[in-house]
């Protein structure tokens, strides 16, 4: 029975043949979008791969296992050699520039903790180049990220990945339902990196050992504040540290140094009880501490919320749900009260720790493991 028939989808959900379904497949030059252009590609799908050259930053072009940068080019390069398919490199680097790297600078000198994956997901990946492979007339785009796209009642659905060591739904919280109804996930189903490292292994990929990426892309070594500095010269410049009566315990050798919740390298030790982080103020260069429990909190206030449920979210006065306020931590129960269709309150059944301005939180359902969208943490 030919596959384009009623009824008949191939393995991505489309009404037709592989060989007659264009994939563009974003490849970072890593393993996990490797393995997804090799197994589309052995499919019979017409894959065109797509590299996105972010940015260029000399310390990243030796590093392995720094994304988009002049090795992950060459590996994906070779990925496409050895599978047969062709491949394009595409220069971002403005937009990059523009929509993450500025903004994550500005976010830590305005004392919040970013997350420049998320913005570049929603504003690179899944918007950009999103539409270039609309514009190659591709019938979808596929990438390496460990989440599960699923078909319900209502149309596709989001859900953290079957192997929830690897899940990435925390980073993908931004994904719109249109952008959602055009995108692929084929290894969101695999329950271990093990199974992705065989798959590279059987189609002979030489990135099949490539160690995974453990670094924000643009920040190689992990030293934020130096590339920081870099783009805000004068960022670094030091200040007092002072408890919440403005009392000076000390100084700082600038305010993006530090991070709400912080306890270590502060320089302030011989004190009865240890002293965290509790808020940053860029203005006047003031780093300030208090005792732990000052870092607890209910309550937080939301605002560019993604909603990805099946009813509008001002459809209801409440919503029963679980969040993640760190990509780390598991979801907990927590009440969503909506105040407009992007703003909402966020009230944790569990006060956490350390909740700060510039983090995500990402909303699931509370019985099982679809995501329902997010938004972005704010001062209020």
């Amino acid at each position: 029975m030919a596959l384009d028939q009623p009824g008949m989808l191939n393995s991505l959900g489309l009404p037709k043949p592989p060989s007659r379904t264009r994939v563009v497949v974003a490849m970072s030059g890593g393993v996990d979008s490797s393995v997804v252009a090799a197994v589309l590609a052995d499919e019979g799908y017409e894959v065109v791969g797509v590299t996105l050259q972010l940015y260029d930053h000399g310390a990243a072009l030796a590093k392995k296992g720094a994304c988009c940068a002049g090795r992950d080019i060459h590996d994906a390069r070779r990925v496409a050699e050895t599978m047969g398919f062709p491949h394009y490199v595409l220069d971002y680097e403005n937009t990059f520039r523009a929509a993450v790297i500025d903004e994550f600078a500005d976010s830590y000198l305005a004392g919040a903790t970013p997350v420049p994956c998320i913005r570049c997901n929603e504003r690179v990946k899944f918007k950009d180049l999103l539409e270039t492979a609309r514009d190659l007339d591709a019938d979808c785009m596929a990438t390496g990220h460990y989440i599960q796209r699923k078909m319900g009642p209502q149309g596709a659905e989001l859900h953290c990945a079957a192997d929830a060591a690897r899940d990435q739904s925390y980073f993908l919280f931004s994904t719109t339902q249109a952008q959602l109804d055009f995108l692929r996930f084929p290894l969101g189903h695999l329950t271990s990196k093990a199974q992705t490292r065989a798959l590279a292994a059987k189609y002979g990929l030489s990135v099949a050992d490539k160690p995974d990426s453990q670094d924000i892309c643009f920040v190689p070594n992990g030293d934020y504040a130096a590339v920081i500095e870099k783009l805000r010269p004068g960022a670094a410049d030091p200040g007092a540290i002072v408890d919440m009566s403005g009392t000076v315990l000390g100084e700082h050798r600038g305010v993006i140094h530090y991070t709400i919740g912080q306890r270590r390298g502060l320089g302030i030790g011989g004190l009865a009880d240890p002293l965290y982080v509790v808020k940053l103020d860029p203005v006047s260069r003031q780093v300030i501490v208090g005792p732990k429990d000052m870092l607890s909190t209910r309550t937080v206030p939301l605002r560019e919320i993604n909603w990805l449920g099946d009813m509008p979210l001002t459809s209801r006065a409440e919503w029963e749900v679980e969040v993640k306020i760190r990509s780390t931590r598991p979801p907990r129960p927590a009440t969503i009260t909506p105040l407009s269709d992007t703003e909402a309150l966020v009230t944790l059944v569990t006060a956490e720790d350390g909740v700060s301005p510039g983090q995500a939180c990402v909303f699931y359902a509370p019985d099982g493991s679809r995501v329902l969208g997010g938004g972005w943490i704010h001062k209020g």
